[in-house]
């Protein structure tokens, strides 16, 4: 019904930037809110950052200025742009958007596959 892919991780050196992308595609009737998580080896996943229909965001505290979520209603897409990448950023980052698909009332969480970024020091 909704499909997320993204793209944009790879291998970066400490203190350079990335551009994450995630596009949904599908029998999408509408799109809620968009989200960027992430989870490093060994750990929990973790929002990284939101931002709603309305263009409100909201990040984690430890990334608050160097990580920038926006998104294209019209492409159904999510970024984020991260800047001065560090070591401890490194991980799989997933996108996460609520959306409701075509013919249903219902509202619900889908999930991308995940790209991975490695920040080398």
């Amino acid at each position: 019904q909704v499909r997320l892919v993204e793209s944009g991780g790879g291998l970066v050196q400490a203190g350079g930037s990335l551009r994450l992308s995630c596009e949904a595609s599908g029998s999408i009737f509408s799109i809620n809110a968009m989200s960027w998580y992430r989870q490093a080896p060994g750990n929990q996943r973790e929002l990284v950052a939101t931002i709603t229909s309305g263009d409100s965001t909201n990040y984690a505290d430890s990334l608050k200025g160097r990580f920038t979520i926006s998104r294209d209603n019209a492409k159904n897409t999510v970024y984020l742009q991260m800047n001065s990448l560090k070591p401890e950023d490194t991980g799989v980052y997933y996108c996460n958007v609520i959306a409701r698909p075509v013919g249903s009332s219902w509202w619900r969480p889908y999930w991308g596959q995940g790209t991975q970024v490695t920040v080398s020091s």
